[in-house]
């Protein structure tokens, strides 16, 4: 298996030595195959995003080899341990299929350096260091195409293993590091069918304005040029650059700044906007102490309907075990969040924002602008949950999408400004309160904000 790695790893460098000649720094100019994917990729506002990979085995989540310190070869021993035989690529996909997801992305390679693929440009990969022998990725892109889900592969940017790898701030010579990415990134992209995209990370450890050049031009245009349709995602926590297809908000909204996150980044236009969020509390990777403490299915449903408000895709992140299986509390939450969506589900997908909101209420339009669904969400039952908001256009109905009775409302001029006053009564447990709107445009505009 070596020999024959090292004769594919042989014959890819030579295709990408004349791929990466004709890649030129002149501006990018998207395909109509890649628009098309960007289009499609806006209106899926659903994906699922796994972290899983040899960290899995301490517990610890992702960044466990950087912050437990330990002796590189310690942690590299463990391969030898890690065989996830109850992994089940088929059983994944119904999981997040059956969740409502319209789309996977999936850890080939993190910042341990360990590939989860099989891969011609180490052994230092699933394949080859552990007793498991299978490539996962391999048969989770069967079963994704199966169920109807696209793919798309985390790939990152830096490595704390490689000694070729440029640390911290050196400007060691970085050749070597960039043929290793951009073989395994032809791997991906020639061997696993048709990838939606790819979704980098670790740009921060050279950030802008260090005066690192990472050549990403070059590494999009290799992507773009592999498979036109395949969308590039950064995430950098800076603004977009030239050949990103999306703009990921990682634990942030679009716009919003909490905490050291996108502190440097500003809403992109023309492109679709993806925010990812974890279901744990102090990790991406697996943690038996931590699965979902924080998420509920009340509260995946709502990051849902306030990202899809803000004309983004929430990309949920799940941590599978080291044996391979998800744990059952996720499947049970996966599940949860797909019975909403198959009832509630065309109020945010296909959708776009709404400019009704208020207190706790946000709100998404329909394709044609006829609908508006006002999504309320108060953390408590509220037998008179009033909102007093501006209305942007004449509303014709309004409905109780929970009981199918309509609701009384009242449109009027107040100020200068025209509103919409209703009130509701909220039970408790309900993750969502939805009141559609049957809407027309005014005829003219008033006090937009």
């Amino acid at each position: 298996m070596k020999i024959a790695k090292k004769i594919c790893a042989g014959a890819i460098a030579a295709a990408l030595t004349a791929l990466l000649a004709g890649v030129s720094a002149a501006a990018d100019v998207p395909p109509p195959e890649r628009l098309r994917a960007r289009e499609s990729f806006a209106k899926d506002g659903f994906g699922i995003f796994v972290h899983w990979g040899l960290y899995a085995a301490w517990g610890k989540g992702e960044w466990y080899l950087n912050k437990s310190r330990m002796p590189l070869a310690d942690y590299e021993a463990k391969a030898a341990a890690f065989n996830p035989t109850n992994f089940d690529a088929r059983a994944w996909a119904k999981a997040f299929a059956g969740a409502g997801a319209r789309y996977v992305t999936i850890t080939s390679r993190h910042h341990d350096g360990f590939s989860m693929f099989d891969t011609a440009q180490t052994d230092y990969d699933i394949v080859d260091a552990t007793p498991f022998r299978r490539d996962p990725l391999k048969e989770l892109a069967a079963a994704c195409a199966g169920e109807g889900l696209g793919l798309g592969f985390y790939y990152s940017l830096l490595d704390w293993r490689r000694p070729d790898y440029p640390r911290g701030r050196a400007t060691d010579d970085y050749g070597a590091y960039f043929a290793f990415m951009t073989n395994q990134l032809s791997e991906l992209l020639t061997g696993y069918g048709p990838v939606r995209c790819i979704w980098l990370d670790g740009e921060w450890d050279h950030g802008r304005g260090s005066g690192f050049d990472w050549r990403l031009q070059e590494l999009y245009g290799l992507v773009h040029r592999l498979q036109p349709a395949c969308l590039v995602g950064n995430n950098s926590h800076a603004d977009l650059l030239d050949g990103e297809d999306f703009q990921i908000w990682e634990i942030n909204y679009p716009g919003d700044h909490a905490g050291h996150m996108n502190d440097r980044q500003t809403i992109a236009e023309g492109v679709p906007l993806e925010c990812c969020w974890s279901t744990t509390d102090e990790a991406w990777g697996y943690n038996p102490d931590d699965p979902l403490s924080r998420m509920t299915a009340t509260e995946i449903v709502r990051r849902l309907v306030r990202t899809r408000a803000r004309g983004a895709n929430l990309l949920l992140n799940v941590a599978p075990a080291p044996d391979g299986s998800i744990p059952e509390t996720i499947r049970t939450r996966l599940a949860e969040v797909g019975e909403w969506i198959r009832r509630y589900g065309d109020t945010v997908f296909g959708t776009e924002p709404a400019r009704y909101r208020v207190m706790a209420t946000v709100s998404t339009r329909s394709a044609d602008g006829r609908t508006v669904w006002l999504h309320c969400m108060p953390d408590k039952a509220n037998p008179k949950y009033g909102m007093w908001m501006k209305s942007y256009d004449r509303v014709l109905a309004a409905t109780d999408l929970m009981t199918g009775e309509p609701v009384p409302f009242v449109q009027k001029e107040h100020k200068g400004d025209r509103m919409l006053s209703i009130t509701l009564d909220i039970p408790e447990g309900v993750p969502d309160y939805i009141v559609r709107l049957d809407v027309e445009p005014f005829a003219s505009p008033a006090s937009a904000p």
